[in-house]
């Protein structure tokens, strides 16, 4: 189980090695995605909060990145935090996320992308329900779910 100190300890030290990589050029992106995906997981952008029916969609599944199909999080360690975006505690593996310090908007907060492909996803919070603590705070067009 990943917890905050591990967290810290991915963004300082290093993410571990991911089981593939998957590398486009930005017009290969741009041809795969729609302007709205494309603007936030490879801009780093935003949607808007509550945009998503994800959010309070509690079914069993996985869910992968949108951009390369890597398996990110289990519906089963997904939770209602009241923030508009979907809410994890834990990743699917602990090589299926990256960890980048984003110092963006005068804040200092961890990044969460897809370590297969460097989508960004989101954030990870230390505000989490235990036993892991964690929230993985993620925009919803960043994934996609299949069905169990």
């Amino acid at each position: 189980m990943i917890k905050w100190a591990d967290v810290i300890r991915f963004t300082n030290k290093g993410n571990p090695a991911p089981e593939k990589r998957v590398e486009k050029t930005e017009e290969e992106w741009k041809q795969l995605l729609t302007a709205e995906e494309y603007q936030v997981t490879r801009l780093k952008g935003t949607e808007r909060s509550f945009s998503s029916e994800l959010c309070s969609l509690f079914d069993p599944g996985i869910y992968e990145c949108k951009c390369c199909g890597t398996l990110l999080f289990d519906a089963s360690e997904k939770f209602e935090s009241g923030t508009g975006w979907p809410s994890f505690t834990q990743p699917i593996k602990e090589n299926a996320i990256g960890y980048h310090a984003d110092k963006s908007y005068g804040m200092i907060r961890v990044e969460v992308i897809c370590n297969s492909c460097d989508a960004h996803l989101g954030h990870v919070f230390p505000d989490g329900p235990e036993p892991s603590g964690l929230r993985y705070c993620i925009n919803a067009i960043s994934l996609s779910k299949i069905k169990e």
